[in-house]
């Protein structure tokens, strides 16, 4: 796939991005839990406090190619860019915090994540010291979260949900000493690098497991919100499930939200009580999904991590990420003194995307397929979205032969055929 991340295609994603006016992800092993006020966790201790979101847009750079090696998906916003002197003073200890939207044990997107935190702590010892703050609502209190870090001494601070990528512009700006990371946004700084991956790759997996479960072809997947990453992951799940079924079909319903336990297994019995025999999702940080088709015995294609432990008899597989393949060598450039702002885009081949644990409802076929799959699209990451491809109305979005851009993925608003919804306006 051509992955030229222009400036081009900015402005297309903050009209998209921006016209939703959201957070980004985090998920619950425990469905009935509920968001409470934000915690904060140092190194290895736990207690609690409270957890915000805009410009500069990056130089031309080239996004990741297919590659097992970090450095392979990373390309600085501008080439020759001196490194931010960022790192810990002589003989202390650097601190690196983490602001999550969800709580810890969410059992998807925030949880995910802070294993990352946890590995990078193990990798590092007592050079570094990390810190955690959860529950952290989008809105004014992410500024304030992200000031009070910086006083703690915290001199490089993650962002992990869409919502907090204007407060984090805005700090990085004010901050120039302090070197900021955000996954999933699409603005960046001389101090402000955007990192996320392919999971459109292993969501079209999942649907090829999705797809060869059903056995009506009628398949239930909630999203969270209409912006690209979300729309591509459906697209991608919905290519991958008509690859194992042609007449497969996937009905979306929107939770307009990240992480709402209740609402998402609300929408999810719904979908069963429409007819699917199969349920899926994308942008949804908690497992209610799994606990609704738990209780009605239908397959279900997880996301944001393994919950295969938990969800044994309906589990199929699903997207699965791993954040440290890219955190750890980037704090090892602060402490090295030669860390610089840009984009950093995995893949499977790099391992910072994966495909989680097969439950025993995946025939051996199938794994032969998905993993055969699997083994092209680590070698051409975006490969699925190959034409022809046409939309639900019927128009042809890619012709035959023609494989989306980079630039094109980060910008998609369109349904494939198959999808039974629309995005949703606004």
């Amino acid at each position: 796939m051509s992955r030229r991340l222009s400036k081009k295609w900015l402005p297309l994603a903050a009209t998209v991005a921006l016209g939703v006016g959201l957070v980004a992800c985090g998920d619950d092993s425990d469905s009935s839990s509920e968001d409470t006020a934000a915690t904060e966790e140092t190194t290895a201790t736990a207690d609690t406090t409270a957890t915000a979101d805009t410009t500069a847009a990056p130089a031309d750079t080239t996004a990741p190619a297919a590659g097992g090696d970090w450095a392979t998906n990373f390309k600085a916003w501008e080439d020759g860019a001196a490194p931010v002197a960022c790192g810990p003073e002589e003989g202390q200890p650097l601190k690196a915090a983490w602001v999550y939207v969800g709580p810890i044990n969410d059992g998807g997107w925030t949880q995910t994540h802070d294993e990352g935190r946890v590995a990078v702590q193990e990798h590092f010892g007592d050079k570094v010291e990390t810190t955690y703050k959860e529950n952290v609502p989008e809105g004014e209190q992410v500024g304030q979260v992200i000031e009070d870090l910086i006083a703690d001494g915290n001199t490089v601070i993650f962002g992990t949900s869409f919502g907090f990528q204007d407060a984090f512009v805005a700090a990085a700006e004010k901050h120039p000493d302090v070197c900021f990371e955000f996954a999933t946004g699409y603005k960046g700084g001389a101090n402000l690098s955007q990192f996320y991956g392919a999971a459109e790759d292993t969501d079209y997996l999942a649907g090829m497991a999705a797809g060869a479960a059903s056995k009506s072809g009628k398949i239930g997947y909630l999203g969270s919100f209409g912006i690209p990453e979300v729309v591509r992951g459906i697209n991608a799940f919905t290519l991958g499930a008509r690859a194992s079924n042609p007449d497969a079909t996937v009905k979306i319903v929107w939770v307009n939200s990240w992480f709402d336990p209740p609402v998402e297994r609300k929408q999810a019995e719904a979908l069963i009580t429409a007819g699917v025999d199969v349920l899926g999702m994308k942008g949804i940080d908690s497992p209610a999904t799994g606990d609704a088709a738990k209780a009605a015995g239908i397959p279900w294609a997880g996301y944001n991590r393994d919950n295969s432990a938990n969800y044994g008899d309906v589990w199929l597989t699903g997207t699965q990420y791993h954040w440290d393949i890219y955190q750890i060598p980037r704090l090892q450039q602060v402490l090295d003194g030669t860390w610089v702002a840009g984009n950093y885009y995995g893949n499977i081949a790099g391992g910072f995307v994966g495909l989680s644990t097969y439950g025993d409802l995946v025939s051996e076929e199938t794994r032969a397929k998905i993993e055969a799959k699997k083994a092209e699209l680590a070698a051409n990451p975006g490969g699925e979205f190959t034409g022809p491809i046409v939309d639900t109305a019927g128009k042809e979005q890619l012709a035959a032969g023609k494989q989306h851009t980079y630039e094109e993925l980060m910008g998609m608003q369109y349904l494939v055929e198959g999808v039974d919804g629309e995005i949703p306006a606004g």
